[in-house]
Formats: C-alpha cells, sequence, structure tokens
C-alpha cells in the first residue's frame, strides 16, 4: 500500500477513535484486567462483536493517557502486509505526534505481524491489542512475543451486564423485583449477550451475518480451509447440538472428510474464533482429561437465533450453556479449572478446580419438579461429591430456591437469575 492511502485511512480512524472517547460505554469488570503501564502488551481476545473494543476504549478513557489508534479491520487495509508495518508507525507519529501507548485492534488480520509488536516492545512503547482469534495465544502470540503479553478474554454480555446496559435493577429482594427480574432472564435465556444485538429488531439476520464472517473471514481464509462445505456444516452441527461431547471419527464420517485429524482441526478453528468452548472431562489421569470433551456455543444467541438452529427450544441446554460460560467469566481470572463429571454410574455438569482441589461441583437443569428428573440431578452431584471429596455443591435451576438435604449432603438449589447477579 502507498504512503498516502495509509495516511489517509489512519486520519479517519483518528476521527472515529476521538468519537468513541467521546461516548459513554458500559463498563465491564474485565477493565479492571488491563494495565496499561504494563511492559508486557495487553491482549483483549474473544469473539467478534462481544465489545472488545469498547472496552478498550473505556480503559483509554480513563487512563487519559495518549494513544495512537490504528483497526486493522478495515475493508481499506484488507491489503495491507507486514512490509507496511513501518509506514503505518510513520503515518502515526505524523498523526498523533510523540506517544507511548498505541491501541492496535484486530491485529490478527495482518501477517507476521507479532515482529513489528516486538520491536514496538522493545523500545519501551506500552501496546493494548484486540483480536477475535485465540491463536493469538495459543501459537502466535505464545511463540514470537516469548511470554510478552498478558490475556484478557472477553465474552458478550453477562446477565449482570445485560441487565445493567438495560438499566434494569438486579435486586430481587421484593415481589415486583423478582418479577422484572425473572422476565429480563426470560429475554436474556432467548437472546443472547451479544451488546449490538440488544438494539436489532431482526436478530436472526445479525447473527447469521456474525457467524458467516466469523466462519469465511477468522476461518476458512486464515487457515486455508480445503473442505469449506464441510467445515460450515461441523461448525453449525457444534452449534446445534451444544452442549455435546465430541467425537471426531463420528464427525468425519459424518460429513465425508478423508481423517478425523481434519475433523479435529475444524473443531479446533471454532474454538480459535471463540464461536464454541470446550470443556474436558475431570479426572486425575491428564489423558483422559485431554482427550474427553464437550462442546459449548460461546452465547445462546448462537443457539437459538441462527438460521434453521435445533437447539433453540431447549432451554435446559441454554440455561447449561449460560452457567458454563458464567463461569469462564468467573473462575479464569482466579486461575481456576472448570470440568465436567462423567462416570457410568451419574455425571454432574461441572467441576471447579484450583489445581488439583475440588472447590464446587455444579448441576443444571430447567425444572426439577419431575421426580425423575429431580433424582438423576441430586445423584449425580451425590456421586461426583462421594469421587472427589467435595461436599460445596448448588443446583441451578430456572426459577427454585431451596436449601435440600440428600443422603446427609446440604445441596443448595438457586435460581439461575439470582445466582447470576450475586457479586
Amino acid at each position: 500500500m502507498d504512503i498516502k492511502t495509509i495516511e489517509t485511512v489512519l486520519l479517519e480512524q483518528k476521527e472515529e477513535f476521538l468519537a468513541n472517547l467521546n461516548e459513554e460505554w458500559c463498563s465491564r469488570p474485565e477493565e479492571e484486567l488491563v494495565d496499561l503501564n504494563s511492559k508486557l502488551a495487553q491482549v483483549v481476545i474473544g469473539i467478534r462483536r462481544s465489545g472488545k473494543s469498547t472496552l478498550c476504549f473505556n480503559v483509554i478513557k480513563k487512563s487519559g493517557e495518549q494513544f495512537a489508534y490504528v483497526n486493522f479491520d478495515d475493508e481499506r487495509f484488507a491489503d495491507i502486509s507486514s512490509d507496511n508495518l513501518n509506514t503505518v508507525l510513520e503515518c502515526l507519529y505524523k498523526i498523533y505526534g510523540d506517544f507511548n501507548h498505541l491501541f492496535i485492534d484486530e491485529i490478527q488480520n495482518v501477517d507476521e505481524w507479532f515482529l513489528f509488536i516486538n520491536r514496538l516492545l522493545r523500545t519501551g512503547m506500552h501496546i493494548l491489542i484486540t483480536g477475535s482469534n485465540a491463536k493469538l495465544l495459543s501459537g502466535e502470540l505464545a511463540t514470537h512475543l516469548t511470554g510478552r503479553h498478558m490475556k484478557i478474554e472477553l465474552f458478550p454480555f453477562s446477565f449482570k451486564e445485560f441487565c445493567e446496559y438495560q438499566k434494569i435493577s438486579t435486586a430481587h429482594g421484593t415481589t415486583k423485583e423478582k418479577g422484572f427480574l425473572m422476565a429480563a432472564f426470560d429475554n436474556y435465556l432467548h437472546d443472547g449477550g451479544f451488546p449490538e444485538l440488544l438494539n436489532e429488531k431482526r436478530k436472526q439476520t445479525y447473527i447469521n451475518t456474525l457467524v458467516d464472517s466469523i466462519l469465511k473471514k477468522d476461518i476458512e481464509k486464515r487457515y486455508a480451509v480445503k473442505y469449506k462445505a464441510a467445515f460450515e456444516n461441523i461448525a453449525n452441527h457444534l452449534l446445534n447440538n451444544a452442549p455435546a461431547k465430541i467425537n471426531y471419527s463420528e464427525l468425519q464420517n459424518q460429513f465425508g472428510l478423508r481423517s478425523d485429524h481434519t475433523a479435529e482441526n475444524y473443531v479446533n478453528y471454532t474454538k480459535n474464533a471463540y464461536l464454541v468452548c470446550g470443556l474436558h472431562k475431570y479426572s486425575p489421569k491428564s489423558k483422559i482429561r485431554i482427550r474427553d470433551e464437550k462442546a459449548y456455543a460461546v452465547d445462546v444467541a448462537l443457539m437459538n437465533n441462527r438460521e434453521n438452529a435445533l437447539a433453540g427450544e431447549n432451554l435446559g441446554w441454554r440455561l447449561e450453556t449460560i452457567v458454563y460460560i458464567e463461569l469462564l467469566r468467573r473462575y479464569k481470572p482466579l486461575e481456576c479449572d472448570v470440568y465436567y463429571y462423567d462416570e457410568t454410574a451419574g455425571e454432574a455438569d461441572f467441576v471447579v478446580c484450583k489445581g488439583n482441589s475440588v472447590q464446587q461441583i455444579i448441576q443444571v437443569s430447567y425444572d426439577i419438579s419431575n421426580s425423575k428428573t429431580y433424582k438423576r440431578e441430586v445423584n449425580g452431584l451425590l456421586l461426583a461429591s462421594a469421587k472427589t471429596g467435595c461436599n460445596n455443591l448448588l443446583l441451578i435451576t430456572d426459577h427454585e430456591d431451596k436449601n435440600i438435604v440428600e443422603n446427609g449432603k446440604k445441596i443448595c438449589v438457586t435460581s439461575a437469575y439470582a445466582w447470576l447477579v450475586e457479586k
């Protein structure tokens, strides 16, 4: 790209950047994880349209630091290469003057970007990066920046953020407050937490466009996917059937691939792009933890608002998905791990661990009024408790709040809406 074109794009982006800094944005807890004075690159990573850029605008605005800004998710930069990055830097100095903080949006769109970032870090530049592909962290960043980065994962709105954005009180002490919060949760269970989606009337169109962009732009183009139709069918299959155990041999046969290795690669691509989040099986044996895995959609909107979605009417699947993503929000920053428990005699949805210590066992069921359902969910909790030695047992439902005792063990039964907004 020629220097005049680059300069023109950056000038227009500066106008957009300054306008965004003047806007009032919804604050999010992950902002506290960003350290702008760190010598490490601060990398905000997550699915497209989860609010990464907005979070960064908030952080920058509150900091008062002088930032320069470049957004590589701009069609005018579609053909930019690593050879152009120094020209970009020259133009930024021309436009912004002297600066030692740089915000780069969607850096993964530029090949060999990491060499540029590494050079800037060596000069003492403080760098804030967003990206929509976890390969930034699992491969490229870890390899080429040699640990000189800090990851901040961002998911779509939690239920608490969903309420705050829509100015809905999260209090539920009175009958009215409880009723309002229950109504809000029903909406969240249906529409999910993508910030822009909340103001969209054509929600299915929005989600279809988002998924299509992720599949084609963030995955097929980036990984040079050979069997595009098979890959897209697998991605939609995972979203339609989530949460479900992943069987690579079955995927290979069902979608006509030559090997289960290709099927595994395709599933990993969806995880890298944060369409899907994996959940491994709890076991003292690392081989089993690595091998056995479930797939969850990163947001229930991907289950319910897609064209021809098959999971939309299953409230239990959607509730379980909401709980899992919330557990990731809460426990990943605390360096805890989340697993599922599954034995022949019974299963539990989630096991929260800190190192080798099991902190909590969680079961999720939309409705436990049926005696058979109640027995199955409780027995799964008791079995996991006996095997792990953990007595902190939680059963999350749509609407019930009570404590029960089974086989001498206390089980806290709580409504999802109350658990999701607790401090």
